[in-house]
């Protein structure tokens, strides 16, 4: 908690420039940070927000997968901030794209929401968001949930989170393998301002700024995949709206992260 709360303060002054009453809050302890963020957007509550903990007790990632956190360990926060993209489509790799960019040149990106360290997964996305006003207005929050292994967790942890959520498990990663005695509170101070500033390049251009940043640290490319609907085929990048491509022996096939989770064959 001491070393967050150190980096709050630089954290604030690096972002409310961008994004006019904007807060950072740090809790010990908390079951969601994209959970209570989605709460208060629900209840109407949109203001710009950064919720860090030190700890979840229910960590989510897509679709409802366990997300391991430890005090200290790693580091946990959302993101809230009302947008208004022409299309939504992509918004999570370009997250990804900013959260490797800040960190470090041997982070990839395995589509459509995970960070890869060596070939291991090092953190996770999780993007949601709540209308706001009327079914005419474009205008919604989008709370973004970010995971990062700074230390790498031990792999029966993970384990046993893979098999509570019924999905096959991936050996992990830490950040300070490559980034000898960071801590949590530096990392925040690494991404945050750059996350608020490449959402917002994203609101005003969409995906497209971030396709050739993520086509450089494209994990899948030319590598074969299983689809969790049973199709198999060699990921070939992504579309101008970050749908991943397959070519399967029925032809070329773009995939939704709505659709499938994918692995490597």
């Amino acid at each position: 908690m001491p070393d967050l709360l150190a980096h709050v303060e630089a954290v604030w002054q690096a972002v409310v420039l961008q994004l006019p009453g904007f807060t950072v809050e740090v809790l010990p302890s908390i079951d969601s940070t994209n959970s209570e963020l989605m709460r208060r957007a629900r209840a109407g509550r949109l203001e710009p927000v950064l919720l860090v903990a030190q700890e979840q007790t229910a960590g989510r990632g897509r679709l409802g997968k366990g997300w391991h956190s430890q005090a200290g360990r790693s580091l946990t926060f959302s993101l809230a901030l009302p947008l208004a993209p022409a299309d939504w489509s992509g918004l999570s790799l370009a997250v990804g794209v900013s959260l490797a960019q800040s960190l470090h040149p041997e982070i990839m990106l395995k589509w459509p929401n995970d960070l890869w360290l060596q070939q291991r997964k090092l953190g996770g996305i999780l993007v949601e968001s709540a209308g706001i006003g009327d079914n005419s207005s474009r205008s919604r929050s989008v709370v973004i949930g970010v995971g990062l292994n700074i230390a790498r967790p031990e792999a029966s942890a993970v384990l046993t989170d893979a098999a509570q959520s019924g999905v096959t498990p991936v050996a992990p990663a830490g950040l300070a393998e490559v980034l000898v005695g960071v801590t949590p509170g530096e990392v925040l101070e690494r991404v945050a301002a750059a996350l608020v500033r490449d959402v917002l390049a994203f609101e005003a251009s969409g995906f497209a700024p971030f396709a050739h940043p993520f086509a450089h640290r494209d994990a899948l490319r030319d590598r074969p995949v299983r689809l969790s609907d049973g199709g198999e085929g060699l990921a070939q990048g992504v579309s101008a709206q970050g749908a991943l491509r397959v070519a399967t022996a029925l032809g070329l096939r773009e995939v939704t992260s709505a659709e499938v989770s994918v692995r490597p064959c």
